[in-house]
């Protein structure tokens, strides 16, 4: 007697196939599973996409039980009819949303508990959802409908579950409590009093530094979630940094790439907190700016900084704006206006003014990744002098761009991660004196191009991460101390 696969239920095999997926998608998430690294631009751009699809799924499973119920007589009895399908949906959307999400966790810089949950629960919800659908279609019995019923249940709780620990990651780890009035706090017993720091408050850190991370930087580099692989909550974890290595360097509050990420105007990809979050304000900006200056030890005195402002007194500044001369801007403009307005054309949302009131330039060439190619950098060459920020990463070009980028003398920010340049590219910027950002993450460079940074008087950073570049690289303190890895 032989088998043949067609023997097999229909809905069986179905299922089977349909169950591949989700066990593909559990490997990625046990092998390849959130590092707190950045990786490949297309895969974060691919996973925030993520936001706009777990809602669809979500909807499905809540609207479930709903036909459940009104499906089971009367007139409207037609509707169960529909159920079936709608779980297919949840199924398939619910792996399409953990799919994108784990693209975005493992690609965006994500680590930690909160990021992880959030993850095996959206993998969850599709593992549940096709297991209802498994229960509901073949296995009719009034035992196995009881069943069926019970874990479409877990299933709407698992859901909710997972879309909180989403909300979370996102807003706040007590964004649903934040704002809860003081006698609903109380009835379901809530403490209304605001987490205390964990540091000993007889020291500047305890009283004045730690105070800040917790009202603003805890949500992304807590105990649940560290981005970038950085912990700012204990300073031990503070003082050893993230994935680029210290963002402290003791007495050097200049020096350091915390301070310098919260002194970034807000509008700054790299200004911390993020565009939408509380910003800090004036006083924590100096406090921590005191603290670091004067050592950033965990056991100075609270008292030791004279007249340090305090935490819950923020600075007030008159704040005034320039005025905008649309004339005069226009002017400064118009020698190159035909050649940007054309750039524009061939390459949208690459280029763009730095502000309304600047005739100075900002190219975002990593949008193209590897289809921007050193041709597209030579159309751009009549405007090299304009340019002021400029971000190649994740293209195409080669050291044959080299001339061009070192004909940008004004530009503040060069970006070059992930090309196919090398040591001749890097040692031919050795005349762009307003340089102060030059990032070669993932490229062929070798020491051999260090020599070019005693060159560069305002160079603070040099992500040289990934690269031939030893972290123990023998070379003077003030080239390595503005060495990232």
């Amino acid at each position: 007697m032989t088998f043949s696969v067609r023997q097999v239920p229909f809905r069986i095999r179905v299922g089977l196939l349909a169950l591949a997926p989700i066990l593909l998608l559990s490997a990625l998430f046990i092998f390849f599973p959130p590092d707190g690294l950045d990786r490949a631009p297309w895969a974060q751009f691919i996973g925030r996409f993520h936001l706009l699809t777990v809602h669809f799924p979500i909807a499905l499973i809540l609207l479930i039980p709903v036909l459940e119920l009104a499906g089971r007589k009367g007139r409207l009895l037609h509707l169960s009819a529909s159920i079936d399908f709608i779980l297919v949906l949840a199924t398939l959307s619910s792996l399409v949303a953990a799919t994108l999400g784990w693209c975005l966790a493992r690609s965006g810089g994500y680590s930690g508990r909160l990021v992880t949950q959030h993850m095996w629960g959206g993998i969850s919800v599709a593992a549940s959802c096709w297991l209802c659908w498994m229960l509901r279609g073949y296995f009719r019995s009034a035992r196995l409908d009881l069943i069926y019923t019970v874990w479409l249940l877990v299933t709407v709780g698992l859901v909710s579950w997972t879309g909180y620990r989403g909300g979370q990651l996102s807003q706040g780890e007590n964004h649903l409590t934040e704002q809860m009035p003081a006698g609903l706090r109380k009835l379901i017993g809530l403490s209304s009093e605001e987490p205390l720091p964990r540091s000993d408050p007889a020291y500047f850190y305890g009283a004045h530094v730690e105070p800040i991370f917790v009202a603003h930087c805890y949500s992304c580099h807590g105990p649940e979630k560290q981005k970038s692989r950085l912990r700012l909550d204990s300073y031990g974890a503070l003082m050893r940094g993230g994935k680029h290595g210290p963002v402290i360097k003791a007495g050097n509050a200049k020096g350091s790439e915390l301070f310098r990420r919260i002194t970034l105007s807000p509008s700054d990809d790299d200004a911390m907190p993020p565009e939408g979050k509380r910003s800090l304000s004036a006083n924590d900006v100096k406090l921590i700016e005191l603290w670091i200056a004067a050592g950033a030890s965990a056991t100075l005195p609270a008292n030791a900084i004279k007249n340090a402002p305090a935490n819950q007194e923020p600075v007030v500044a008159e704040v005034t704006f320039d005025e905008i001369d649309p004339a005069a801007v226009a002017r400064s403009r118009a020698p190159l206006a035909p050649i940007v307005a054309q750039l524009k054309r061939r390459f949208p949302n690459l280029l763009n003014y730095e502000s309304r009131g600047s005739a100075n330039l900002v190219i975002d060439a990593s949008l193209m990744g590897i289809k921007f190619r050193d041709e597209d950098v030579a159309a751009m060459k009549p405007l090299g002098d304009q340019i002021v920020v400029a971000d190649f990463s994740g293209t195409s070009v080669t050291d044959r761009s080299a001339a061009f980028f070192a004909a940008m003398k004004h530009a503040r920010v060069l970006r070059l991660m992930d090309t196919k340049i090398t040591n001749t590219t890097v040692l031919k910027l050795g005349g762009m004196d307003q340089l102060e950002s030059l990032d070669v993450f993932g490229t062929a460079v070798t020491p051999a191009c260090l020599k070019v940074v005693e060159h560069l008087p305002k160079l603070r950073h040099f992500y040289v991460g990934e690269t031939k570049i030893p972290a123990d690289v023998s070379v003077s303190e003030a080239v390595k101390s503005k060495l990232l890895f």
